[in-house]
């Protein structure tokens, strides 16, 4: 029982401890990744999984399965995997940890339609796999693949019984889900078909980036913030998610998708939610998604009219990033030369609940930006008076702004007294640094997310009932303009901040984007 002393309160719930270094032990498993010669298993995973083993991590007798179509044997896929990570790895190569983690490594070469490949699969299993003291081995499955290619894979595994029984299995899917609503609907069924619901791992990668994690944290242990946050103080919110890289070598991928389905229906929906979603009653995974899941269907839809005034659409041409010229889009390869796939998006969501009636969520994201960042800005309402005189009449708003990336940071703008100056209020940012703070090795969100797959953690992974109220957001702004074939495309240079329509997009309401 909570103790009286003084003026303070003695109580169970107000101690301060040292921060936990949380250790967590899991047994062995074996992840097979499907498409474990593809880009996504070069450039992340298996440099993720590299890094977890080299900081003991990753479970004693844990394996990783290869499974694609190219012809290669478990030391040919060494070798691949080395080459790639020496290209593609942020942090410098070290042969020591390399040689601890290589002999964990193996390919079966197979067709994803094959039956027989799928027999070979399970005697790769039981070959390279560690039972667990039930005699179950723990398997994860990675959809490292194009999205059409999931459900085959899915099915077969389940006429195979890879899914349950023996093998106690997970499965990490990649965005996006589906194209649409009905297509969404579609995956989900063949997903649980084969797997529980609690076996289904839907992998957003943003949800991973610490920032993003620190989003409820900066909001629900700062009382500062949280009495500030809502429609009474906040003005509008921003959300840019700017690339400057162009398609690649997706372009065929690209045609099909566009940027609404690429970016806006996950990555930009998750962020909203984040942002706007109700404290949570604890932290256990469902608790989390309920709330974003609330937000997700408060998000007003909009009619035609409304998409046409609200939103934005574009896509690049040629130009010049870091003083090198680059093609536009219709120039790339796998694309078609009159295109009119959009690779940038800006528009205007509301929230129809008593906290955000009438605050603006101003998004916008795209390829071949000025620069590359992701950024959430929290502009809060100008105070009713001025009080410091004609030279003031202009003031800056105070403005929270979390980086998300290329560095993980949170800003506070506010005003000061300029020295020497009679009534001259000057802006200055207070910033708190992740790098700057903490000098430890910060996951990655692949590392991250990995880690919780491991330990069956569901929190940053996302759930069906979202992913379907999420598409019934984006489906009408896609069916709008699908329809409406916007014209005048490219629309925007290469280098630049978008079409022109953005800025007056924000402009019309007397407000401008923030990040620049």
């Amino acid at each position: 029982m909570d103790q009286f002393e003084g003026d303070a309160i003695s109580s169970k719930f107000l101690q301060t401890c040292d921060i936990p270094q949380a250790p967590y032990r899991t047994d062995p498993f074996t992840m097979v990744i499907f498409g474990g010669g593809g880009d996504l298993s070069k450039r992340k995973l298996v440099p993720a999984l590299l890094h977890l083993s080299g900081e003991d991590e990753l479970p004693e007798g844990s394996a990783i399965i290869g499974f694609g179509r190219l012809d290669l044997s478990d030391e040919g896929y060494r070798e691949m995997m080395k080459e790639a990570i020496t290209d593609f790895d942020e942090e410098p190569f070290e042969e020591q940890r390399w040689n601890k983690f290589s002999p964990r490594l193996f390919f079966l070469s197979g067709h994803f339609e094959n039956d027989e490949d799928y027999e070979k699969l399970r005697e790769k299993l039981l070959q390279v796999s560690f039972a667990s003291a039930d005699g179950r081995i723990n398997v994860i499955y990675y959809m490292a693949v194009p999205p059409q290619a999931t459900p085959a894979i899915v099915e077969k595994l389940r006429q195979h019984d890879l899914c349950k029984g023996r093998l106690n299995a997970r499965i990490i899917v990649e965005k996006p889900f589906g194209r649409d609503f009905p297509s969404a609907v579609a995956l989900n069924k063949s997903l649980t078909d084969a797997f529980d619901e609690d076996q289904i791992y839907r992998i957003d990668h943003y949800l991973g980036k610490e920032t993003v994690q620190n989003i409820l944290f900066l909001r629900f242990s700062n009382s500062i913030f949280e009495r500030l946050w809502d429609s009474r103080y906040i003005d509008h919110v921003q959300i840019t998610v700017a690339e400057q890289i162009g398609v690649e070598h997706r372009g065929s991928f690209y045609e099909q998708t566009g940027v609404v389905r690429d970016i806006v229906q996950n990555h930009i929906m998750q962020l909203i939610a984040l942002v706007a979603m109700e404290p949570p009653i604890g932290f256990d995974a469902d608790f989390v998604r309920d709330e974003k899941t609330k937000i997700f269907r408060a998000i007003m839809p909009m009619r035609d009219d409304e998409i046409d005034k609200y939103s934005v659409l574009g896509q690049y041409g040629a130009g010049r990033i870091r003083d090198e010229d680059v093609p536009a889009y219709r120039d790339e390869k796998g694309v078609v030369p009159d295109s009119d796939t959009a690779t940038f998006f800006a528009g205007k969501f509301y929230i129809a609940n008593w906290r955000w009636a009438g605050v603006p969520f101003y998004v916008r994201t795209g390829k071949r930006l000025a620069k590359r960042i992701t950024e959430i800005c929290i502009q809060f309402k100008q105070p009713p008076l001025k009080l410091f005189g004609r030279t003031c009449d202009v003031l800056e708003p105070n403005v929270l702004v979390l980086t998300i990336q290329p560095e993980e940071k949170i800003s506070l703008r506010f005003g000061v007294k300029y020295p020497h100056a009679a009534n001259q209020i000057y802006p200055v940012n207070m910033v708190f640094g992740y790098q700057d703070t903490f000098e430890m090795r910060v996951h990655p969100a692949y590392e991250r997310l990995l880690v919780d797959c491991m330990k069956g953690d569901l929190t940053l992974f996302v759930r069906q009932e979202d992913i379907e109220a999420t598409w019934e957001v984006v489906d009408p702004v896609i069916r709008r303009w699908e329809s409406a074939r916007p014209s005048g495309f490219p629309n925007y240079s290469a280098g630049s901040w978008g079409p022109p329509d953005a800025q007056r997009l924000i402009g019309q309401e007397g407000r401008c984007w923030l990040t620049e």
